[in-house]
């Protein structure tokens, strides 16, 4: 795995500033001030219901009721111009169950290149997605008929053909065996070393820190903390990343009882 101190400075991805979302009477994101710095690994971790997928959404231009600063490749979030440079997967897998993987891709394929891919150049893209998220095997299979894990394998393929320069996984490793999630997060590893695809991955799973080159600690719509695991272990005196979000979080507590009482 690539140092992330060890690498050169990127221009970043993702810029956000002030980044709010109000859902009805609820504030989801209260101000975020964030960047994902191109070509690695961010991980976005937090307990279920702290607004990361909310957050995600914001990210690839899908969520309603955005407020503040949110520059992505350096247009506004939800330009136009972004959609074919964006991939995303969610949780539930966005497959149909009653084509095969290959039909699946070839369809999505279409889609992202109507009429102006040949009809070789799109086999190939679909071939190397597949032997990507390693569903070779299985290419003639039904959706339908795959695992969980498999299924959510092919969402991720689909994420690929385009080539993306960003890539936004929403909990993409939830459920999954941990030889399976070992070689999804070596997958990762070489999109953004080799390909210089940015990823931002969502988690609940703290273990999964350890892996990413920069981290985005979140809690109750609110960034705790937004630094490399390195620093993050250093700055709270903690073996773990998970130590050091536990750390953090006391302390926000910590701080907003202590803001209760002098008011």
């Amino acid at each position: 795995m690539m140092n992330y101190s060890s690498r050169p400075p990127e221009e970043p991805a993702v810029h956000a500033q002030d980044l709010t979302v109000v859902r009805g009477p609820r504030t989801v994101l209260r101000g975020l001030d964030f960047t994902v710095p191109g070509g690695r690994i961010t991980g976005l971790l937090g307990p279920s219901g702290c607004g990361k997928s909310t957050l995600m959404r914001a990210v690839v231009g899908t969520q309603a009721k955005v407020t503040g600063t949110l520059d992505v490749l350096g247009r506004p979030a939800g330009h136009p111009a972004l959609r074919t440079r964006i991939g995303y997967v969610t949780q539930a897998p966005s497959v149909y169950d009653d084509l095969t993987v290959r039909q699946n891709l070839d369809y999505f394929a279409a889609i992202l290149d109507p009429g102006r891919a040949s009809a070789d150049r799109r086999h190939e893209k679909v071939t190397r997605a597949i032997a990507d998220v390693d569903l070779t095997t299985h290419a003639d299979a039904l959706a339908g008929n795959l695992s969980g894990g498999q299924r959510s394998r092919v969402s991720l393929a689909v994420a690929l053909l385009g080539t993306p320069e960003l890539l936004v996984l929403d909990e993409p490793t939830v459920g999954l065996d941990p030889v399976l999630r070992r070689d999804l997060w070596n997958l990762f590893h070489t999109l953004a070393a080799e390909r210089g695809t940015t990823l931002l991955i969502s988690s609940h799973v703290m273990d999964e820190a350890e892996r990413c080159d920069r981290l985005l600690l979140m809690r109750a719509g609110e960034i705790l903390a937004d630094d490399t695991p390195d620093a993050l272990r250093a700055r709270t005196g903690s073996e773990t990343v998970e130590a050091a979000f536990l750390h953090l979080v006391d302390a926000a507590i910590t701080a907003g009882r202590t803001k209760e009482t002098t008011r």
